[in-house]
């Protein structure tokens, strides 16, 4: 990770330049992909780059499928339930190399349960905008199973298999500013 180049310090994601994605499987068939709107995060880079951390909230909420009746379906108790559980939390716990990428480790809490998460770290480089603010930029990637999080509706279809698909593809496009 010596190769990495980004100055140490606190970095915010600018949410106008990050999207936080899903995709899951629908009738056996098909994907349904849809995005979350509302998001904050923050990250310390430490001098040594292994020692960095990242940490995330994602409004549950926030859901975009491009279907209305979906998304409010979602945020009902047979899903996300928004109502007790508003949103979903990433800590990292660690970070490691893996070939030209990273791996970023961490505990990721949805419903009230927590559980560990790795996600593979592409790290996108750093630039200075106009007004002259550090930025860098990363891709994740991660696969959960709903179940494991207490997103566990069972949906069964009468010639086998299930509406909904038990893993969630989560792919992020994050873009950070350095505080100064």
């Amino acid at each position: 990770m010596s190769d990495v180049q980004i100055k140490p310090g606190t970095w915010t994601i600018d949410p106008d330049h990050t999207e936080i994605a899903f995709t899951v499987r629908h009738m056996m068939v098909s994907k349904v992909r849809g995005r979350f709107d509302k998001f904050s995060s923050t990250m310390r880079i430490d001098e040594d780059p292994a020692k960095s951390s990242v940490e995330a909230t994602i409004d549950a909420s926030s859901i975009d499928t491009g279907q209305e009746d979906r998304d409010n379906h979602i945020r009902s108790a047979d899903f996300f339930e928004v109502d007790k559980h508003p949103s979903f939390l990433f800590k990292s716990t660690g970070i490691r190399p893996a070939g030209d990428d990273f791996v970023l480790t961490g505990d990721l809490t949805i419903k009230g349960n927590t559980r560990p998460v790795e996600l593979k770290l592409e790290f996108n480089g750093t630039t200075v905008d106009p007004y002259g603010n550090d930025r860098a930029g990363f891709h994740a990637e991660t696969e959960i199973e709903r179940s494991e999080f207490g997103v566990d509706i069972k949906m069964p279809m009468d010639g086998g298999g299930v509406v909904v698909g038990e893993r969630i593809k989560i792919e992020i496009d994050a873009e950070y500013t350095r505080q100064q």
